[in-house]
């Protein structure tokens, strides 16, 4: 009898930081995937609740959950790598600790990967609050038909501040495992934000073809103080320093390269009014007036109200794309 196993289909990684209330759903969804064989790397970035003793009792019954104890805390980054790196499947599948699967996704977006030779694929995305308001489907199906790839252009454009709340860096991407390990591709785990949208950009300049599954097959939950962090300018700071490091290692295309100035530049706007509303805070006329001389345009921000405009941008800078893609806090 030959008891050799297989290789699974798809490796799904599971960062996780104090979701006990939350991973058992998550997990559930996942071992729910029809016509996929999978492994479930769960990895406990030092929880200081019961995450790990749920985890494990799971995976006690069912082999193919398996835990990942950090004996430090690391950040997204560092637990989302030491899941890729353990993974034995030959797609990479990353699924946040406090949303869900529906069952047919994974082998949908397989299918249509292998189809067309892709490296990547994402889909569409339903927005479930936990309050009374009606679940969203976040992008309009037929836009995502008439896109059946995510080009670089595409996906930096989309993630340029204060345009929208939604972005295509919301999508939670499948990679083929031998195409990051060829490429060098993980999770950036000196920065705590942007590392999840600096890995899909730099998939896609490395030449990754990425397809698109316009029906929604992944449940974003969003719950009360789901985006709950303050906001730094530290933040911001980090996300210019991880575009920078993008640029000087990979050579964009005219296209991408002008999108890319214009999410720079929305950065760059984004720390001058952060740093303006500090100076406001500290009563600090010189700071106003060295700020307004330095950008004049942080000046249209504030016909905003500021706490609306804050939020704004605390939704855009901590989405999936901008931060951890956990929207729990991961620290």
């Amino acid at each position: 009898m030959d008891n050799q196993i297989s290789q699974p289909d798809v490796s799904f990684v599971i960062a996780a930081y104090n979701a006990a209330d939350t991973i058992t759903a998550a997990i559930q969804s996942a071992l729910e995937q029809k016509h996929v064989d999978l492994e479930i790397l769960v990895v406990d970035d030092c929880s200081s609740d019961e995450t790990r003793s749920i985890v494990a009792e799971i995976g006690g019954n069912d082999p193919r959950v398996k835990l990942i104890a950090l004996e430090r805390n690391g950040g997204p980054g560092a637990a989302r790598n030491a899941g890729i790196e353990a993974a034995t499947g030959r797609w990479i599948a990353v699924l946040d600790a406090d949303d869900v699967i529906r069952p047919e996704r994974t082998a949908c977006m397989v299918s249509r990967a292998e189809t067309a030779n892709a490296a990547i694929a994402v889909d569409n995305l339903d927005v479930v609050y936990l309050d009374d308001r009606p679940m969203d489907t976040m992008f309009p199906e037929d836009m995502l038909e008439n896109m059946p790839v995510l080009t670089l252009e595409q996906f930096i454009g989309s993630n340029v501040l204060f345009r929208t709340t939604f972005n295509f860096g919301y999508m939670k991407p499948m990679f083929r495992r031998n195409f990051l390990n060829d490429n060098a591709l993980r999770f950036r785990e000196e920065i705590r934000i942007g590392e999840d949208y600096i890995l899909l950009a730099s998939a896609l300049a490395a030449g990754g073809l990425c397809v698109i599954e316009p029906k929604p097959g992944y449940i974003y939950n969003i719950r009360e103080g789901s985006i709950s962090r303050v906001l730094e300018i530290s933040h911001v700071e980090a996300m210019m320093k991880a575009d920078r490091d993008f640029l000087s290692h990979y050579t964009l295309l005219p296209a991408a390269m002008d999108a890319q100035k214009a999410r720079s530049r929305s950065l760059s706007l984004a720390f001058n009014f952060l740093t303006l509303v500090e100076d406001i805070k500290r009563r600090s006329i010189l700071g106003v007036l060295k700020t307004t001389i330095k950008d004049p345009a942080v000046i249209g921000h504030l016909r905003m109200p500021v706490a609306v405009r804050l939020r704004r941008l605390r939704e855009a800078l901590f989405s999936p794309a901008a931060n951890t893609g956990v929207k729990r806090q991961i620290s």
